[in-house]
């Protein structure tokens, strides 16, 4: 026998255990059932939340925008639909491009909103500026390229567009390429 067995044998005393009490019984079980009653809802409200940022993005969806052979090198205003899904919410946004051709009569087209506070830019629409777009909120102004001049802090945004069958198709925006 150990020292401390020989002891509490000659003293009387019975050995301690370490015993769970009741109420640390109890404790423990409800901690542990609530616990998980907590982190299933939990973990499947995470992965809803979640579910969109892991659905496979799809490629550039092409919209048709414009007859090819109506482009000229003035830039005109084409108004397009496009289906927008965001989470599980679905529309159909009407956007905008500026579409021209450049010297080269190759195709290109800018997005409408000013870089420095979102309004729309124009072509064509200040006498002090002509043949720019120009943003009439704050005075930003452009060139056929979108190259900014004044105020604005970047360029116009460009779409990515192809030409098929005769048509125009345009699709996400992108940093401007032109300039």
């Amino acid at each position: 026998m150990t020292e401390e067995k020989k002891d509490a044998h000659h003293s009387g005393k019975k050995p301690s255990r370490r015993e769970m009490s009741r109420r640390q019984f109890l404790s423990y079980t409800l901690g542990g059932t609530g616990a998980f009653m907590m982190g299933v809802p939990i973990l499947y409200n995470l992965r809803f939340a979640v579910d969109p940022l892991l659905q496979k993005k799809e490629g550039g969806n092409w919209v048709k925008a414009i007859e090819a052979d109506k482009v000229t090198v003035e830039p005109q205003s084409v108004k397009f639909k496009v289906h927008v899904v965001d989470g599980w919410y679905e529309n159909d946004s009407d956007l905008e491009a500026w579409i021209a051709k450049d010297e080269n009569g190759k195709i290109f087209a800018l997005s409408p909103i000013c870089k420095h506070l979102g309004c729309t830019v124009n072509w064509n629409s200040s006498e002090q500026f002509p043949n720019e777009y120009f943003c009439p909120c704050h005075g930003a102004h452009y060139t056929k390229d979108g190259k900014q001049l004044a105020v604005a802090s970047a360029p116009l945004d460009e779409y990515s567009i192809k030409v098929e069958n005769g048509w125009v198709y345009v699709s996400d925006l992108q940093p401007n390429t032109r300039v």
